[in-house]
């Protein structure tokens, strides 16, 4: 083990010694005193006239904005499902309401983001759109059917898409119309 030792010490400073001198070597590589190209080009830019530094641009006050949140639904409590219920839906003053009295169709079950447009077709010199449910289901719409879980009646069928208009809860006891679309994909 003696031995070893020896050797790994004599390892270690042929290792050191090694480094320095190559240390050395790329140092005396870096004595290069020509700063011929430097000095030519500082001098050029000293010789370009000076020019004066633009103004500041005007800085714009911001006014701040005050949030009241007077009236306002907490938006951290969940809002209640209103379509879940079979009660009699109440509203303030007699607005906007959705008819809880008519059938449910079968695309107001699934969430409207879930819902895909894959096409129209004419029958009868009316246009009637393809809808691909969630379930991978295909079902076919005119103006004046629903869906979507918020009341989204069908106004418009495009070649491009599908119009329709929602009915949402605002506050509580007041509900109000939100236009939505489905976009063909492609």
């Amino acid at each position: 083990m003696n031995d070893y030792l020896k050797f790994s010490k004599v390892a270690r400073n042929s290792v050191i010694w090694i480094g320095n001198l190559g240390l050395i070597v790329a140092l005396t590589g870096c004595a290069n005193e020509d700063y011929s190209d430097l000095t030519s080009y500082v001098a050029e830019v000293k010789a370009k006239p000076k020019r004066t530094i633009p103004p500041l641009p005007e800085i714009k006050v911001v006014q701040p904005y005050i949030f009241k949140p007077d009236g306002l639904r907490d938006p951290f409590k969940p809002m209640q499902r209103m379509e879940d219920s079979d009660e009699e839906i109440v509203t303030v003053g007699g607005g906007i309401r959705p008819d809880t009295t008519r059938h449910r169709e079968e695309l107001e079950s699934y969430s409207l983001d879930t819902l895909r447009m894959v096409g129209t077709f004419s029958m009868k010199s009316d246009l009637w759109g393809l809808v691909v449910a969630g379930d991978g289901t295909i079902h076919r719409i005119q103006i004046g059917n629903y869906m979507g879980k918020n009341y989204g009646k069908i106004i418009r069928i495009a070649d491009d898409r599908i119009e329709l208009m929602e009915i949402v809860p605002d506050k509580p006891g007041t509900w109000r119309e939100q236009q939505a679309s489905l976009a063909l994909i492609e």
